[in-house]
């Protein structure tokens, strides 16, 4: 077994040297999932040229046309051209070809390339149940055992109270797991289970109808609507009694890549904080609000979500500034936030909405509002405040919406500028939700503002994760010619099928951590610095953090773009 098991990196890292090269040659980069028939089309073509072609499937040619200057993008070391193929509207298959040259590429136009996307993101958070069985009929080949049934986790050393001292036995069943690893962490699910919340705030007509094919099918809810509540659920089990939250659910040390099933070790609720405490009681005041028009379906739910919120609102009051510090016996994802004051703005106006209290207005100029991450959580409050303008003031509105909108006008400048057509321009761990989480942003700004070329952006933003980026890689497991296969997912890389769990957008390329993969040399361009194996946990993992935006914005383009044009 072992021997066989070495055979396989060896093969793996002989696989890899060439698609690593392949990603330095590829000439002509676009969408593997293809082109919306109704808005701009834009290929980057990486060998110097002046022109190009388009020929229908037929060798008509329907298209010509000159390419763009040339640009250098300072973050993959090279200099591209754009060719603009908007002008082609027609559902169907077409081949790009560079004059003066022998590249060419074949390229589809759709009326919808994003819908099928959307509902893989969701089926992949289903995909990552916790305390659930995949089956057959709903997982396909890639049904499992249930893992961690989590009705016995304990209370560690660091979270024990006089009410709940430790070794003190609590019931945490459900929920996500969190990333490629089997744990579930407060912080990360408050953004993740918020995104998922905003994507039915914003396109319930969208979603409503769409069926997923979970357990939950037909039960009379979005089936959106009814993932989100297995993360939501869970979400509910860490608070203490007295209004305070645990941190994580988690064992001490991450556990193999081994089944879910498989894997037995004790687990865990550490620390409370304010951070997540913070996090949780937007979320669940959220939670309330959203959860209103269905309390025949779910009885008192969101009465139990107002309950919640408004408890772990009053702790934080008590304990504004409890910082998680990772204790010495445990070595899993740590989440640590030394600056809160985001999460006092969003937990600040998510609380105004629900219970009417004061909007959190000084700290409205003061934060820095930036693309959404897990630490940095400031937008989610502009974006909630300009989707609920009628409980709000004509003032408040104005000042949200300036903060906003200088952001999203940023990012288009940014996209504008750029040699590849996004706003990209940093390359942190997780680069690739970055980019859905910039498409989240100007999709917002679309809806608020009108303007289309927020929509277009946004629509950049989808083609880059699907191959139009550096190293032509479609990020999205299960779909494009070349995608994303051996990601960083302890199911994925135990259960000995091929092919990944699929509907999973994959961290993406950056120079952070470089040695993840010891024996695969790194392009040290972060654009480039992308490794398709398993091994590869800072660029090639996956997470819900990471997932929920890409639900946010295919399920947003695919409406915009398709239903309204």
């Amino acid at each position: 077994m072992k021997n066989n098991y070495l055979m396989n990196l060896l093969t793996l890292a002989v696989l890899f040297i060439g698609v690593f090269c392949q990603a330095q040659t590829e000439s002509v980069l676009i969408p593997q999932t293809g082109y919306l028939a109704g808005m701009g089309k834009v290929a980057v073509i990486r060998v110097p040229a002046d022109s190009f072609w388009v020929t229908s499937a037929g060798n008509k040619v329907v298209l010509k046309g000159k390419l763009s200057e040339n640009k250098e993008w300072s973050f993959s070391g090279e200099k591209v051209q754009l060719a603009d193929l908007s002008v082609i509207s027609a559902v169907g298959d077409y081949t790009l070809s560079i004059r003066g040259t022998n590249q060419s590429r074949v390229f589809g136009i759709y009326q919808d390339p994003y819908g099928l996307l959307a509902n893989a993101a969701v089926k992949a958070l289903y995909y990552n149940r916790c305390s659930y069985p995949i089956l057959p009929e709903f997982g396909g080949k890639w049904a499992r055992k249930a893992g961690h049934p989590d009705t016995k986790v304990y209370v560690h050393a660091s979270a024990a109270t006089e009410a709940r001292p430790e070794g003190f036995e609590l019931s945490s069943p459900g929920g996500w797991y969190d990333a490629g690893d089997y744990n579930k962490y407060i912080v990360n699910s408050g953004i993740s289970t918020y995104t998922m919340m905003l994507a039915w705030d914003m396109y319930p007509e969208y979603w409503k109808s769409r069926n997923l094919n979970i357990p939950e099918s037909c039960n009379g809810l979005p089936d959106l609507v009814d993932e989100m509540l297995y993360n939501l659920r869970w979400m509910l089990t860490m608070q203490d009694t007295d209004g305070g939250v645990y941190h994580k659910c988690s064992t001490l040390q991450f556990e193999g890549f081994v089944m879910p099933d498989e894997a037995k070790n004790k687990r865990f609720v550490i620390q409370k904080n304010t951070a997540a405490s913070l996090d949780f009681a937007a979320t669940m005041a959220h939670a309330a609000r959203l959860l209103q028009p269905f309390s025949k379906e779910l009885p008192g739910l969101a009465d139990s979500c107002k309950k919640a919120a408004v408890k772990a609102w009053e702790w934080c009051r008590l304990n504004p500034a409890i910082l998680y510090t990772q204790p010495k016996d445990v070595g899993t994802g740590a989440y640590g936030d030394n600056n809160i004051s985001d999460e006092w703005f969003w937990a600040g106006v998510e609380m105004s909405l629900l219970t009417n209290s004061a909007f959190p207005d000084s700290l409205l100029e003061k934060l820095e509002f930036k693309t959404p991450t897990w630490n940095n959580v400031g937008q989610l409050g502009l974006i909630t405040a300009l989707t609920n303008k009628g409980q709000l003031s004509a003032e408040t509105i104005d000042r949200c919406n300036n903060r906003f909108m200088q952001y999203a006008d940023k990012l288009i400048a940014i996209a504008n500028n750029a040699a590849y057509p996004v706003s990209l321009d940093f390359f942190a761990w997780g680069s690739n939700s970055d980019v859905a989480n910039q498409g989240l942003l100007k999709m917002v700004a679309y809806e608020v503002s009108g303007d289309k070329k927020f929509l277009q952006s946004a629509i950049n933003d989808m083609n880059y994760l699907t191959g139009v980026n550096p190293t032509g890689y479609c990020y999205i497991t299960g779909f494009g010619e070349k995608s994303s296969m051996n990601i960083h997912h302890r199911p994925s890389g135990a259960d000995g099928i091929v092919d990944p769990v699929p509907g999973f957008l994959a961290g993406g390329p950056n120079t952070v951590v470089m040695t993840d993969c010891p024996d695969v040399k790194r392009s040290k361009f972060p654009a480039l610095s992308y490794v398709d194996e398993l091994c590869s946990y800072s660029t090639n993992e996956i997470a819900i953090n990471w997932n929920t935006p890409l639900v946010f914005l295919a399920g947003a383009v695919s409406y915009a773009g398709t239903l309204r044009y």
